[in-house]
């Protein structure tokens, strides 16, 4: 029997592993090349005689509740003129994102048959890194001014755990996570383990469309957070058992396990100062992909769609030890 079931076993890898191969092959087939609109250097180099030209080419970038007066003082505003030169700067060349782009569009365009490639538009933002990336059916836009560098000038008082993001290598797991919002509906959250699965979802589908970014990437966290997380897995999973926090509806919970923060809030001194942020979300992520692994035969689209609980229930998760 033992012989049986290991051939059983590499027999099961082997084929999996075609499986893999093959949605590899088809998804690098399809065709999704992608180019940037530099819309942030045209406006930068903007005259009185480009606007109407820029108007006439990104009518989405002008509100009409504002004469033409207003955008040729934006232009010349100091602080625009900063940001539109450290974005230069930063990105003279944008081929290595947009390869980055195009393989999420692939992927999406396997996943999502009916997904058509927008134009995807480069800006500035005057730093507003909450609305780094805006996602539609038509346009993406990428404010490559809150994608500078951690320590960029500009960031000064911006919150470390918040600076983390502000990387280039962040800009295509923004725009997986924008395009997670657009197909995968919400759900009313009442518990904990809610919340966590909710997150978990939202990290599996950037496993499926953005393979080739790091796990820590996709989270949002350093490398020291993810290992950290990593080697605690199951003294957290203790804490949220043994507090019977999972089922719990105090709505205080998402404050210290899910939204980002500096650090988790375990209200132990040692392990609070020591903790990533949002390690809810981290743990939600671990029950989800535990699920998919032991239900091979329920779609990524349906896994989507079911409820937590039937997600944890038949997910068999074990934390690492």
């Amino acid at each position: 029997m033992k012989y049986l079931s290991f051939f059983l076993l590499v027999i099961i890898t082997v084929v999996s592993c075609k499986n893999d191969s093959k949605v590899i092959d088809e998804i690098s087939n399809i065709e999704m090349p992608v180019t940037i609109e530099r819309f942030d250097v045209e406006f930068a180099k903007a005259t009185p005689a480009d606007l109407n030209g820029l108007k006439t080419n990104y009518p989405f970038m002008f509100s009409k509740s504002y004469p033409d007066a207003f955008w040729m003082d934006k232009i010349q505003d100091t602080l625009q003129q900063e940001l539109s030169e450290a974005v230069i700067k930063t990105y003279p060349s944008v081929e290595d994102l947009e390869a980055e782009i195009s393989s999420l569009f692939q992927h999406l365009k396997f996943y999502y048959p009916e997904f058509k490639a927008p134009r995807v538009i480069s800006t500035t933002s005057y730093v507003d890194y909450r609305n780094k990336v805006i996602v539609t059916d038509s346009i993406d836009l990428i404010a490559l001014d809150t994608y500078l560098g951690p320590e960029h000038e500009f960031y000064l008082g911006v919150q470390e755990y918040i600076k983390r993001g502000f990387r280039k290598e962040q800009i295509v797991v923004d725009l997986a996570d924008a395009y997670a919002n657009h197909y995968i509906l919400p759900i009313k959250n009442k518990t904990l383990l809610d919340e966590m699965i909710s997150a978990g979802k939202r990290l599996y589908f950037k496993d499926l469309m953005i393979p080739f970014k790091t796990d820590a990437e996709k989270i949002e966290y350093s490398a020291e957070n993810l290992q950290w997380a990593e080697a605690n897995e199951s003294y957290i999973w203790q804490y949220f058992v043994e507090r019977e926090l999972l089922f719990s509806t105090d709505s205080k919970l998402p404050g210290r396990f899910i939204n980002p923060a500096p650090f988790s809030k375990f209200y132990l001194a040692d392990i609070d100062n020591e903790s990533p942020g949002k390690i809810g979300v981290y743990l939600g992520w671990q029950i989800v992909r535990a699920y998919m692994s032991n239900n091979t035969e329920v779609s990524f689209k349906d896994m989507l769609n079911m409820s937590s609980e039937d997600i944890f229930n038949h997910s068999k998760f074990k934390p690492r030890k």
